[in-house]
């Protein structure tokens, strides 16, 4: 078994190692898209030791005639590859099992895939999994992930589905043991302008060591996507499925740890974003950001790890309070409304802080971008975006977007987007809070200081003790 990743194991090397191992054991069914998988393995050589079958269900009407109508009236799902691996698997284990099953790893490779149209009108994507053994008469183990095709052609999409595939079964049965070195093998004869991987979930007893939210916070960190998703019961979730028509309203923080200050600043912007006149009330989810940046220690440089412990006790944080968590690269706010503004045509809000104003209006972060600020600007306010600004007290007086002093040029584009509803300032707040600093806080928490619990939500202060997060200790 491989235990280190060999970039120069081409897709064709990886197809034959898989047909010559006779160990390995397996049916291949595609849909849509992605038909080009399979066919790798055809023509690398000596596919009768590994295929027992390959179909393609091109057709709706016969892809629900063989894997159920579903529940989700969408033949590029979850839930419709789920049902083919479950279909697909079972009739390996019924009429394989006995015949061949003690020398015998068993899988099942399902994808359902929509490429570019003939008008290119839309966005090529899929879903892709594996359902398999990694042993003979083993247990299975799925490993699921969602693509997005982002070659201009539908034929080098197709190609790019077939490449994926073989690296998935590939990664499999070879790099199962170091989930990292699976990730980044995806890529193996592809580009991370071909593809993005945005969601990947690994299940099963072999993998119960691996956190799918770790796996979440690797996609993005290693440039498979932009952002990653993952709910309050820390499942990983495709980010389209969760936020498509939805009025996102965003938080975005370090929330280390969440404080009265942070859960001020979701409940009163929500409040708020709820009361706009073209807000459907019933459509709203609230999302909390991590950006990559914001999970490197302050004042970091970008070679800096990061602590993957500090990463989950943030996100146990969040989830414990309900809160759907959305990792991301988007350091600068007008990337994330251009990534959020493809899933939903709704509006969105955004909840800052004060110093976080100051930070958008800072031309230094544009200057690599051919038409500066204004170029920014277009594509964060031009869409149906508000930004909510939440006070900040510094040295005794409470600063808003009133206290706010743009550069001079600037000033006119600042009061264009007051004048026009673009920037609100939250005023409901709990000016209580505004005298606490997180970072005062967290100390507060590794040193278990007497009264630390009144600066935290109930709820936070009771998992932090729980799971000994951030630090804590319990005092002998």
């Amino acid at each position: 078994m491989d235990t280190t990743h060999n970039k120069f194991i081409g897709t064709k090397q990886k197809a034959l190692s898989i047909n010559l191992d006779p160990h390995i054991y397996g049916s291949f069914a595609e849909i849509g898209a992605g038909q080009d998988v399979a066919a790798h393995f055809f023509k690398a050589g000596a596919a009768a030791g590994t295929i027992a079958k390959t179909m393609s269900a091109y057709d709706m009407a016969f892809s629900d005639a063989i894997y159920g109508v579903q529940q989700v009236k969408r033949y590029v799902s979850e839930q419709r590859l789920m049902s083919m691996l479950t279909h697909e698997y079972d009739l390996l284990i019924e009429r394989l099992q006995q015949k061949r099953g003690d020398a015998s790893t068993f899988f099942a490779f399902a994808d359902t895939f929509s490429s570019l149209n003939y008008h290119k009108t839309n966005e090529g994507h899929g879903w892709m999994g594996v359902r398999y053994q990694q042993e003979p008469n083993g247990e299975f183990h799925d490993v699921v992930l969602h693509v997005k095709l982002l070659d201009n052609d539908n034929g080098l999409q197709h190609s790019a589905v077939g490449i994926l595939g073989v690296n998935l079964v590939y990664a499999c049965f070879n790099y199962h043991e170091s989930p990292a070195v699976f990730l980044l093998s995806l890529l193996d004869d592809l580009s991370r302008d071909r593809i993005q991987i945005d969601m990947i979930r690994f299940e099963g007893p072999g993998f119960s060591k691996v956190d799918n939210r770790l796996m979440s916070l690797h996609l993005v960190k290693y440039g498979l996507s932009d952002a990653a998703v993952f709910g309050p019961d820390g499942k990983n979730l495709q980010p389209s499925e969760v936020l498509y028509k939805k009025h996102i309203m965003i938080v975005r923080g370090r929330f280390r740890p969440l404080i009265n200050v942070h859960m001020d600043m979701i409940n009163t912007g929500v409040e708020r974003f709820m009361q706009e006149p073209d807000v459907d009330n019933e459509k709203v989810i609230v999302v909390t950001e991590l950006t990559l940046q914001a999970l490197k220690e302050r004042g970091a440089d970008d070679t800096a790890e990061i602590n993957e412990k500090d990463f989950l006790d943030r996100v146990d944080i969040l989830c414990s309070v309900g809160q759907t968590v959305l990792i991301s690269n988007f350091h600068e706010y007008y990337k994330l409304v251009a990534y959020l503004s493809k899933i939903t045509s709704l509006k969105m809000g955004v909840v800052l802080g004060y110093p976080n104003l100051e930070f958008i209006f800072n031309e230094e972060h544009y200057k690599y971008l051919q038409g500066g600020i204004l170029e920014a600007f277009a594509t964060l306010f031009s869409r149906k975006v508000k930004l909510f600004i939440y006070p900040t007290l510094g040295r005794g007086v409470v600063y808003d977007s009133k206290k706010f002093s743009p550069p001079p040029h600037l000033i006119d584009l600042f009061e264009y987007l007051i004048a026009n509803d673009k920037i609100e300032d939250i005023k409901n707040y709990n000016v209580n809070n505004l005298h606490v600093q997180t970072d005062k806080v967290l100390e507060l928490v590794k040193e278990n200081a007497p009264g630390w619990e009144e600066y935290v939500p109930e709820k936070v202060a009771a998992t932090i003790k729980e799971r000994s997060l951030f630090g804590f200790a319990v005092k002998e």
